[in-house]
């Protein structure tokens, strides 16, 4: 019976004992911090890995992640200055950096994203209300924008801080027009487009008269002087044409023959056609031809 009684109560230290030690023992992993919280309160923070001790029945531990979390937050109505509506959606990256303040502000992880929520709102409430609608949604270089995203990110950091949090980025997905100013900013884009376009049209007309001109300009110079060398060549043709002349029918007898050939090619010429009818004085040269010089 004592031996029974014996077993039973090793039995029961070494299951104490075990229980002991499991509850006094925790592990600490690479992307994590542990802290140790007795009676409501953190005594102590690891973010080294490793195995590490606490007090067995009266602490218990509180994991909070190392890594950058990525929240989401649901889209959101904004006022712009020159009192436009936008939807905004966007998301935050953010991590944990002070356990301890994390844990006496906010307590959990869907606190921290209601409480980051608030403030990324409004930020770009404020932010938003300082901008003109034009500023935001153009076709300019999407990089200048920039500078709004890194002005929303250090305002909410600087708020984040306040709760143990850092921030590491907050981006905006996209910008959304409400459904009743879509088809008024779509026009006046269209309407800019237009005027854009009526410019070039009319630069270019202006730019074709211009060249026009000058085509034309140079077309008449080339013309006039092609005319004149054109008139110069045709005198100075004739002229030889004559000087050959003068010179192959330098005679009397050549002078008569010239006359003769062409008295035949006029007479030649006038009895083309149907027309078989020739008028000719007494004295023609073709009469003289047709009738002998006799008569």
């Amino acid at each position: 019976m004592k031996k029974r009684i014996a077993q039973v109560l090793t039995v029961v230290i070494l299951l104490s004992a075990v229980i002991i030690a499991g509850s006094s023992i925790y592990v600490v992993r690479e992307n994590e911090y542990v802290s140790v919280v007795r009676f409501s309160k953190i005594i102590d923070t690891k973010d080294s890995p490793g195995l590490y001790f606490k007090t067995p029945f009266i602490d218990s531990i509180r994991v909070f992640p190392k890594a950058i979390i990525f929240y989401d937050i649901p889209p959101s109505e904004v006022l712009t200055a020159d009192k436009q509506n936008m939807t905004v959606d966007s998301y935050v990256l953010w991590r944990i950096a002070d356990p301890l303040k994390f844990f006496r502000t906010l307590g959990s992880i869907g606190v921290a994203e209601e409480r980051l929520d608030n403030l990324t709102y409004n930020t770009l409430k404020n932010i938003m209300g300082t901008l003109a609608q034009s500023d935001i949604i153009n076709e300019d270089d999407a990089s200048e924008r920039n500078d709004i995203y890194d002005g929303i990110a250090t305002s909410v950091d600087a708020a984040a801080a306040n709760y143990g949090i850092d921030i590491v980025d907050v981006k905006i997905k996209r910008f959304d027009l409400p459904a009743a100013n879509e088809q008024a900013v779509y026009a006046r884009m269209i309407s800019e487009r237009n005027q854009i376009a009526e410019k070039y049209a009319a630069d270019g007309e202006y730019e074709a008269s211009i060249i026009r001109n000058n085509v034309d300009k140079q077309v008449n110079i080339i013309v006039s002087n092609a005319q004149a060398t054109s008139a110069k060549i045709e005198a100075e043709g004739e002229q030889e044409y004559m000087r050959m002349l003068a010179d192959a029918y330098n005679t009397d007898d050549k002078r008569d023959f010239y006359e003769y050939m062409l008295a035949l090619d006029a007479l030649e010429a006038s009895l083309d056609g149907q027309n078989k009818t020739v008028i000719l004085g007494r004295d023609s040269l073709l009469a003289k031809l047709l009738i002998g010089p006799e008569q």
